[in-house]
This record gives structure tokens, sequence and C-alpha cells, in this order.
């Protein structure tokens, strides 16, 4: 048995946060989870990793954000991070947003919204925006409390429907194979990777 490794996650909101746990759960590594950190947007998630990164802490964290409409991934590290790598930080970059990674397990994601896996894309980190797909996709859901859950409601200005994160968040807890979205999203494989080799330093 490997010595249990105590992490901490820092995430943009609580969709991110539960992608995350399954990740470490279904993690190689014998990762338990303490408190997750961030949950207040991008800015603030920039913010804090600026400053955990600049910090001598030996708090492991493990860091997720969009890509979003950013030129790409390394460029973005590189804002995020300009000076050299915290080597107890991990920071992960999601193309172009998380709701790809839920998209990528085709077949369990069409089952859980009622819709044709065909109607999923196989290329889903070039989706460029995933979570205006996904919506797009559960409007056509044969079940009415996804289409309610997930879709903003009529002349609403929200962007997002009233139960977006609780919807999809029991979709990650109770089907979403991490291991097996991984083989058709290219960034989720490298944030699964990285994390399999992250060795904390005491």
């Amino acid at each position: 048995m490997k010595p249990n490794i105590t992490v901490y996650l820092a995430v943009e909101d609580a969709l991110s946060e539960a992608i995350m746990k399954k990740i470490i759960q279904q993690s190689s590594n014998n990762y338990s989870i303490g408190a997750c950190y961030g949950k207040r947007g991008k800015g603030y998630l920039k913010n804090l990793t600026q400053r955990l990164n600049n910090s001598s802490g030996k708090v492991p964290f493990i860091i997720i954000t969009d890509l979003d409409q950013d030129e790409c991934a390394p460029s973005l590290f590189k804002e995020w991070i300009p000076k050299a790598n915290n080597k107890n930080i991990i920071l992960r970059i999601a193309v172009h947003e998380v709701e790809a990674w839920l998209l990528a397990h085709r077949e369990a994601f069409a089952k859980h919204l009622g819709i044709a896996s065909k109607l999923i894309p196989t290329d889903v980190d070039g989706i460029v925006k995933p979570k205006e797909q996904l919506i797009s996709i559960a409007r056509r859901s044969r079940f009415r409390i996804i289409r309610e859950s997930i879709v903003p409601k009529p002349h609403s200005t929200a962007k997002i429907g009233p139960d977006y994160n609780g919807v999809l968040s029991e979709f990650v807890y109770k089907h979403w194979d991490s291991n097996e979205a991984r083989k058709n999203s290219k960034s989720l494989n490298k944030a699964i990777e990285a994390l399999n080799v992250f060795k904390p330093i005491d």
C-alpha cells in the first residue's frame, strides 16, 4: 500500500470540484482530499494560484481551470505562473472548459442526458464553447427534468439552468469514468498523467 498523501484543491466552481474529486478517486496514487478552495470564478482562482505559487508552503495543491477563449494552454500557464513553478502545485487546464471532459465519456453522458450519443462530437477538445454545446444538446433530452435543470428558462438572462451544476455533478459522482473519458480528450489525459506522477515535496 502506497503512503496516503493529502492534497488540496483549488477550482473555479462546484462542477470543477466534483470532476477533480472523481479524477483523484480514480487516480493510481493513494490520495486523500483536504479542503477545496476557490469556487468564486476564474479571476479569483488566478490570483489564488499566483499567491500559492509564490509562497514557500509545502501543502500540495491541485488546481484546475478552463482555457475558455485564451490563445493556448501554454500561454495561459505562463500568465498564471510566470515564475518557477512551485513543485507542490499542479495547474491543469481543461480545453476549452471542463464540460468537454464530461462529454468525453460519450456513451455514459448520452445515457444520463437521454440523448443519442451521435449528438456528442468525437473531438471534444475541439469544441470552442463546450458549455453552450452541452446546453444545446440537453435541449433535445427526452427527460423533462434534464431540460428544465440544465437549459436556461425562456426569457431568462441566466446562462445556465437552475440546477445545472447539481445535475452534472450527480452524473460525475455516479457515472463518469475519467479513465474512459481520457481516451477522447488529450487535455484530460495530460491532467491525469500529471496527477499520477505528482510527488509532493515534504
